[in-house]
């Protein structure tokens, strides 16, 4: 199957993308919303512009569609962009990263009703702490670059998901009932490297903003 990835450079997307290519579908293209609302509902901010480096690397067309960010207005730009993957590659479906969000998914699902389109979430209801371990099993270089709930801070900025992570977002689940994968926005990520890419991502320059338990680092990677 012909298949478009909703796709944010974050883990989520991207392991949906490898399962996809795994399962035999092919990659038409990638497809990225550029918020201009960092609280967007919808769409993942901090280091969003890497995706065309992510891109580059994995050799797959992106169709990139600007937003102000606007809640549910913003699925119109959504649905703009996955109108144009249909016309330009010919796509018989979409493929998303949600894990748990329904929010995300519905809207998502309406969009793709309307366009007479398939909608696949390889991640749906997958078992957080079993994700997390084959992200890294599976050799996902995957960095922090965002985060939203307490006890989290800044020095969590730029920290790699290694085994560390997981033992201590376990502690902090139990605690604090943070979602291990992020799922309910305490955190966001960025992919440096995976089997998709064709070459490792590196940092070049970085720039940390936010207060108190809501900061992001903005990066950029060649």
């Amino acid at each position: 199957m012909k298949i478009a990835v909703l796709f944010s450079g974050g883990k989520d997307s991207c392991y949906a993308t490898y399962l996809a290519k795994k399962s035999g579908h092919k990659i038409a293209c990638l497809i990225s919303i550029f918020s201009k609302n960092p609280e967007s509902f919808m769409f993942h901010t901090p280091s969003i512009s890497g995706v065309k480096q992510q891109a580059r690397v994995m050799n797959i067309p992106l169709i990139v569609q600007k937003t102000e960010g606007k809640k549910e207005a913003e699925l119109a730009d959504l649905q703009k962009a996955i109108k144009k993957a249909k016309q330009k590659y010919k796509i018989d479906a979409i493929v998303t990263g949600a894990l748990h969000s329904i929010y995300q998914a519905s809207r998502v699902q309406k969009i793709c009703n309307k366009l007479n389109l398939e909608c696949f979430n390889p991640l749906w209801q997958k078992d957080e702490f079993e994700y997390l371990n084959e992200l890294i099993k599976n050799k996902f270089k995957i960095i922090i670059t965002g985060v939203f709930a307490y006890p989290l801070d800044k020095n969590w900025l730029a920290r790699k998901i290694d085994k560390d992570f997981i033992k201590q977002i376990k502690e902090l689940n139990k605690k604090y009932k943070i979602h291990p994968a992020g799922e309910g926005g305490e955190f966001e990520t960025f992919v440096l490297d995976c089997p998709l890419f064709q070459k490792s991502l590196k940092i070049t320059n970085s720039k940390i903003s936010g207060e108190k338990n809501s900061w992001r680092i903005g990066v950029e990677v060649k």
